[in-house]
């Protein structure tokens, strides 16, 4: 089989400050930008990487979702347990300071954990997880 990774989704709420986040904060490109609102579809990707992107949806577009599960993914979101991503870099000390710059929440300073990776974990503004670890 020939398959790789073309798109992932993370949810948003906002989607001026999670533009800012992927764009401004993490220097990924902007693909495409479509709807008005809270209901737009940002896609964005690292610009060396172009048959990669991360797709920022409004969670709750979907016309068959019940109220009961819009009210589950709202508070997944609002605890932080809903969507995650998991991020490389060549140099994690440098992309730490960079992203913290950003006025971003740290969940985790640069660790090397107990399974041999050594990564970060920040949160975007839509309460994602994300992770950065560090490759060579």
């Amino acid at each position: 089989m020939d398959i790789t990774i073309y798109t992932s989704f993370l949810p948003h709420e906002d989607p001026e400050a999670s533009l800012a986040f992927y764009r401004d904060t993490l220097g990924f490109e902007v693909r495409n930008d479509v709807g008005t609102g809270r209901m737009r579809w940002i896609t964005v990707g690292p610009a060396d990487q172009p048959g990669t992107s991360i797709l920022l949806a409004p969670p709750d577009a979907d016309p068959g979702m019940t109220d009961d599960e819009r009210r589950t993914i709202a508070e997944m979101m609002a605890k932080g347990t809903y969507g995650w991503i998991l991020l490389a870099t060549k140099n994690l000390d440098d992309t730490f300071e960079r992203v913290q710059a950003g006025d971003t929440e740290v969940v985790q300073e640069p660790t090397t954990q107990p399974y041999g990776v050594r990564d970060c974990a920040f949160r975007d503004p839509a309460g994602n997880m994300v992770r950065i670890q560090e490759v060579t």
